[in-house]
């Protein structure tokens, strides 16, 4: 058995939930690897695009398709991440893609309740065999607009989603009447601690009124057998090389070569 694999009663409760924390998947050390390696990297605020919610405020953030050697690719490739994906989602997973949520102070907007198989359904995935995995990469609280969560709401199967302000957002009916039966989660996290959520769970989060920042690394996964029909924005199948579980502290950023 794999050391990082799922107990029964934790599949059980991804089965009855939708979502499975894992505190401390990546410790503290990795983490502050992970922080000063992405607030220094100029080309990941740079690239940030911005999304308005309902009221006009903008969140931010940077996504890319390919899971490559760089320190975000140690994280998506690491099989902390990845063997728990291949049991959720019932075999081998392939790299969807990984995105860095940039929740500033007081600036950072709110995320509208969606589930992710409301828009990647359009990308060719006949079926809802994909999941995130969100790393807190800053503290989330409640009042830095931590990640929301409605218990169960994967079974509801996937609901229609239409645009609200530049995001994708859920029919609002049907989110009113989850919301009168389900219980509402505030994913409260420290650094490195890690949410497994189905990609028909519904979610959203506050907008950002506090002094202090939340960025999340968010990598998301397809299976293998679920390789899309056709070609969108996010990628079809290829296999996924896992790094080692020590890859996160023996990366070294590479060295820039002169030219002449």
């Amino acid at each position: 058995m794999k050391q990082s694999a799922l107990s029964m009663a934790e599949m059980a409760q991804w089965n009855e939930t939708g979502y499975l924390s894992v505190p401390q998947l990546f410790d503290e050390k990795e983490m502050e690897i992970l922080l000063k390696y992405a607030k220094a990297d100029q080309a990941l605020i740079a690239g940030a695009a911005g999304r308005k919610d309902a009221t006009g405020q903008i969140t931010k953030l940077t996504l890319w398709n390919h899971a490559g050697d760089d320190l975000y690719g140690m994280f998506s490739r690491s099989p902390r991440i990845v063997d728990r994906m291949e049991q959720l989602l019932g075999g081998e997973v392939y790299h969807y893609h990984t995105k860095m949520m940039l929740k500033e102070p007081f600036v950072g907007g709110a995320w509208e309740w969606h589930q992710d198989y409301g828009y990647w359904y359009y990308n060719g995935c006949l079926f809802p065999y994909l999941a995130s995995c969100l790393i807190a990469v800053d503290r989330a609280t409640k009042q830095n607009g931590c990640l929301q969560v409605l218990k169960g709401s994967h079974l509801m199967g996937r609901i229609e989603h239409g645009k609200t302000g530049d995001q994708t957002g859920a029919d609002l009916e049907m989110v009113e009447a989850a919301l009168a039966r389900m219980e509402l989660v505030h994913i409260e996290a420290q650094p490195g601690d890690a949410l497994f959520f189905h990609c028909n769970l519904l979610h959203r989060s506050d907008q950002n009124r506090s002094p202090d920042p939340r960025w999340s690394l968010i990598c998301c996964y397809n299976a293998a057998r679920n390789n899309p029909f056709k070609e969108s924005r996010h990628p079809r199948y290829s296999p996924l090389a896992k790094v080692s579980d020590s890859a996160i502290k023996q990366w070294k950023q590479p060295q820039a070569t002169l030219t002449t």
